[in-house]
């Protein structure tokens, strides 16, 4: 479960961080270059992805601690 917790949150960082992958400006969007809206659109995949991370991060939590109160009852 971490470790799919940790790609959600390394995921945005590869993208941004490999510049060659989206540094033209072909295709175009509604007259946004494609450098400018695949970053705009990693805001939202990067929010989606944190999210993701969080539930997920909360669920362990939970299974963790009721795995720790059963084994003490």
């Amino acid at each position: 479960m971490r470790v799919v917790i940790g790609l959600c949150l390394l995921a945005p960082f590869v993208a941004m961080l490999w510049v060659g992958s989206y540094a033209k400006t072909d295709p175009v969007f509604i007259g946004i270059p494609f450098f400018y809206w695949y970053q705009m659109l990693w805001v939202l995949i990067s929010t989606a992805l944190t999210m993701t991370a969080y539930k997920l991060w909360q669920r362990d939590q939970r299974a963790r601690s009721a795995a720790k109160g059963g084994a003490e009852q």
